[in-house]
């Protein structure tokens, strides 16, 4: 689906919040929940240890976050989308990934992504966003295995599982608390 499970987002925004990049690459972007909501608690967060009060909304030509994202459906894409990102890459991340420059990003977005690649397309996909990321790599996965088919979208279609183990052996050593997902992070430079 493209959307995640509702139960971790208050968890990964406020790891988000903590934190506070100024640039973050969203890989998988979906309906566009994260750039929204990152957006929003980014930008205000900024304005106001800026200003130390709260302020208007800047506009996007001010904004201070830079929030990229990669969708390989095209037809997700909205115009939130087009008004929350910066820069929206339409594609397979395992394509896309690759052209991007190492440390790219200080923070490195795939929620509810790696369950839709096999196990070795996955080990690539992990290298390459922890590649791209200058201060950290956060990905949420399911804690079990949902079968899921999509014949309109393949790339939503569920190819594998992922146990903590695994995730902890790839450098992914901090583990945010959720019941039906884990939810890693990898901090690479802070």
């Amino acid at each position: 689906m493209p959307f995640s499970h509702s139960s971790q987002i208050s968890t990964i925004i406020q790891y988000i919040e903590q934190l506070n990049p100024v640039s973050l690459l969203d890989v998988g972007i979906g309906m566009g929940q994260y750039g929204f909501l990152t957006r929003n608690y980014l930008e205000y967060l900024n304005l106001f240890q800026v200003n130390g009060r709260h302020g208007k909304q800047r506009p996007k030509q001010e904004w201070r976050v830079r929030i990229d994202g990669i969708e390989g459906c095209d037809g997700y894409i909205t115009p939130v989308h087009k008004y929350c990102y910066n820069q929206l890459m339409i594609g397979d991340a395992l394509e896309i990934l690759p052209t991007l420059p190492d440390n790219g990003y200080e923070l490195v977005l795939a929620i509810d992504i790696l369950e839709h690649v096999s196990k070795t397309d996955g080990l690539m996909f992990i290298s390459h966003i922890k590649r791209v990321a200058s201060r950290a790599a956060l990905i949420s996965t399911p804690k079990a295995f949902i079968p899921q088919t999509v014949e309109v979208n393949p790339y939503e279609n569920h190819r594998s599982l992922w146990e903590r183990e695994e995730l902890i052996e790839n450098g992914f050593s901090q583990i945010l608390e959720n019941e039906m997902s884990w939810i890693v992070v990898s901090e690479l430079r802070c």
